[in-house]
């Protein structure tokens, strides 16, 4: 749970999968049962890579090339796609991986509903998102944030201190008037870093319930 402060949040920043989205972990295991992929497997490789994604600042990483638009979306799936087999031993079809690993993702209308009376509230909102070359629900953007940044784009991703300062020059606001929303630690570690409140997302209860705390009604 982000620490008190006497500062108001002026400001709702958030990213999307996972948070805005049905969790991570649920669209991959519907997306391993489906294409009847070794889970074990997939997930050996993802924690390896996800492990050297945080741990170094920069490099090869596949992970950290998609995220921040140095490795183009169908060179991640041949990668992964190289790495995976199915239940019974043969390949994982590398094309449109992607778009089969997200598509369990359902929109979370409680996180919707929030943005949306933040921001008739007056709040600013924008979003800070890493991208996997997801397809975003971008019509629905216009009425939800005042900014989107989404790392691939921007050449930048979380945990960055970089695309932080570059959200917040968008919303036009300091940290500490602006509260970051986000599933992984890491990105919750540095959003606090920079001098934003932060809330580690586990449910939508939980976090409405924090940013309650802060004096947001939604």
């Amino acid at each position: 749970m982000t620490p008190a402060t006497s500062a108001p949040v002026q400001a709702v920043i958030t990213d999307w999968g996972g948070v805005l989205t049905s969790p991570l972990n649920e669209a991959i295991g519907a997306w391993l049962a489906a294409d009847r992929i070794d889970a074990g497997r997939y997930k050996a490789v993802m924690r390896a890579w996800v492990k050297q994604a945080y741990d170094a600042a920069t490099g090869t990483n596949p992970i950290h090339g998609l995220e921040d638009g140095t490795l183009p979306p169908a060179e991640f799936e041949r990668l992964l796609a190289a790495e995976l087999l199915t239940v019974d031993g043969g390949p994982v079809p590398a094309e449109g991986l992607i778009d089969r690993m997200f598509g369990a993702f359902d929109p979370v209308e409680p996180m919707y509903a929030a943005l949306r009376a933040a921001r008739a509230g007056g709040i600013r909102t924008a979003l800070l998102s890493n991208s996997w070359g997801n397809h975003y629900p971008r019509d629905v953007f216009a009425e939800l944030f005042d900014a989107v940044v989404i790392s691939g784009e921007v050449g930048l991703r979380k945990p960055d201190e970089r695309i932080f300062r570059h959200t917040l020059e968008l919303v036009g606001l300091p940290p500490a008037r602006c509260v970051f929303i986000d599933d992984v630690r890491h990105n919750v570690d540095a959003a606090l870093a920079v001098g934003m409140k932060a809330v580690h997302h586990t449910s939508s209860d939980a976090t409405l319930e924090e940013l309650r705390a802060l004096g947001l009604r939604i």
